[in-house]
């Protein structure tokens, strides 16, 4: 499908269709007030036609309303946006996606005018949001089915003679914002591949790959040899029952221009390719769809590549922590006691307790780059999900301004994010009676933050920390128009692309 955004439908006769936006107002017929559409910024002849529609009467700018015609050869589209100063940000988007929906599958190309469905920031603003919705929406995962569902989105671009400035304004959005969804879908892939496919291995080969290239970005991998030489015992014990080798990816991008005062933020992925659960196996149908237990990693490595395509001007460095955890005759046992590779031990009480002892080896090891800030993502609990729900990240840390940063850029984005507090009870409750730590607590409550309490233990001293546990919104789940009906959402790569945007 090609999409064009235009700001004159004389110049969109070209398109298969044009879309127009309209608002809902109300007006005084008599004593009664009457919901109309606002037909603003419409082409003069377009707006006659359509007003002395009789079948158009119905159409009153209600969010969401749809209406067809035809008019002079060219196919249009009248939706509804509801009250404009009703309409934020996401309700924008959330409208283009359900209108692009409508279309995706029943046109080859769209121009969409945009001064007819103005969001609140302008133009540029408007573009951008019209952007996420299309490439967003328009994802499909279909590499393994013998008929494909549909041509891909070819690339969105702004045509229209518009003052050379002002359409250089818009162009630059959405560029920057096919750069942002780009690597969402690219996250939204890595964590739909199979399992049969997507090992650690391979799964470190095809990050190498798509990032080679990008300006300013730096890879090396660490292998099991390396993770034995650095005392990874943790990392190690879960690969242990694997037929493959544990990867861990370091990423690094430096902006072209650095200083002494350049922000430096680490980013740390849980990248379990599947997880069975170890010898405390999960019952079957816990088990289907743990190929997702590596959403961690993509998230954190989608909001990477982003930053690096961006060129924002803050040091970025990933690590992302690889390997499944399987069962076999070497595979770790409940019981087992290892050594972190900052000295400390552990008793594994539950092997299916595993993304903790990943993390904990890989917080350690990008602690030692002295980072300013380390945010990690994991889909970590299932307590995760039954105490927010499918919509909601869960954030836990140890620094009160970089959690206060990474909710203020959720809500810029509109994600959502929900922070959890690590108590000193809970602490204390990862306390073993024979080692350093234990991987689980004594009940089944608090699991998440009981969770974070362990990860704390292996942050470099200083180094301000947020966790973020992606358990419920790491699958789509249906919740959202512009993520698919099931499968990886994407979600929190844009709030973490926010944050970076955000650091001076």
């Amino acid at each position: 499908m090609e999409i064009k955004l235009n700001l004159n439908s004389k110049e969109a006769t070209s398109s298969e269709l044009v879309v127009l936006g309209s608002f809902a107002t109300t007006e005084k017929k008599g004593k009664k007030e009457v919901k109309a559409a606002s037909l603003t910024n419409w082409p003069k002849e377009v707006k006659d036609y359509f007003s002395g529609l009789k079948s158009a009467s119905s159409f009153n700018g209600d969010k969401g309303a749809q209406f067809f015609f035809d008019f002079e050869g060219t196919r249009y589209l009248a939706f509804g946006l509801g009250e404009k100063k009703a309409l934020g940000n996401e309700d924008a988007r959330k409208t283009f996606a359900n209108v692009v929906k409508a279309i995706k599958d029943s046109h080859t190309s769209a121009s969409f005018q945009l001064d007819t469905m103005m969001a609140k920031g302008g133009l540029e603003n408007t573009a951008s949001i019209l952007t996420e919705a299309l490439e967003l929406t328009t994802y499909f995962f279909d590499k393994y089915l013998s008929n494909k569902k549909q041509a891909k989105l070819k690339k969105v671009n702004f045509d229209s003679k518009e003052k050379k400035t002002a359409a250089k304004k818009i162009q630059n959005a959405i560029d920057e914002a096919q750069k942002i969804t780009e690597s969402v879908n690219v996250a939204r892939n890595f964590v739909n591949e199979p399992p049969n496919i997507l090992n650690s291995e391979s799964y470190a080969k095809e990050v190498l790959k798509d990032v080679k290239g990008i300006k300013g970005v730096k890879a090396k991998v660490l292998g099991k040899a390396d993770l034995k030489k650095h005392k990874m015992g943790m990392f190690l014990s879960v690969n242990a029952g694997s037929a493959y080798e544990p990867q861990l990816v370091h990423l690094t991008y430096t902006p072209s221009k650095v200083t002494k005062n350049t922000k430096h933020i680490a980013f740390v992925g849980k990248g379990l390719t599947f997880d069975t659960g170890g010898y405390s196996l999960k019952p079957g149908g816990s088990m289907v769809n743990m190929k997702f237990d590596m959403a961690g990693s993509a998230t954190v490595y989608g909001a990477f590549r982003a930053a690096a395509l961006l060129g924002l001007p803050v040091k970025v460095s990933c690590f992302l922590g690889m390997t499944d955890n399987a069962v076999n005759s070497l595979a770790t046992m409940p019981d087992s006691i290892v050594t972190a590779m900052n000295g400390k031990t552990v008793e594994i009480l539950n092997t299916d307790a595993e993304g903790r002892l990943v993390m904990g080896d890989v917080l350690t090891y990008a602690s030692n780059h002295k980072p300013d800030v380390i945010i990690d993502s994991a889909t970590l609990t299932g307590a995760c999900l039954v105490a927010l729900g499918t919509e909601v990240c869960g954030l836990m840390g140890n620094d009160d301004k970089l959690k206060n940063s990474l909710k203020k850029a959720a809500g810029n984005v509109d994600e959502y994010i929900w922070e959890l507090p690590i108590m000193q009870e809970w602490r204390d409750d990862m306390k073993s009676n024979i080692a350093d730590l234990k991987n689980i607590g004594s009940n089944r409550f608090a699991g998440t933050p009981k969770a974070a309490a362990f990860l704390e233990n292996f942050v470099g001293e200083g180094i301000a920390w947020a966790h973020l546990d992606i358990a419920g919104c790491g699958d789509s789940q249906a919740h959202l128009p512009y993520c698919p009906p099931k499968g990886a959402s994407g979600v929190m790569v844009r709030t973490l692309v926010e944050f970076m945007r955000s650091q001076k």
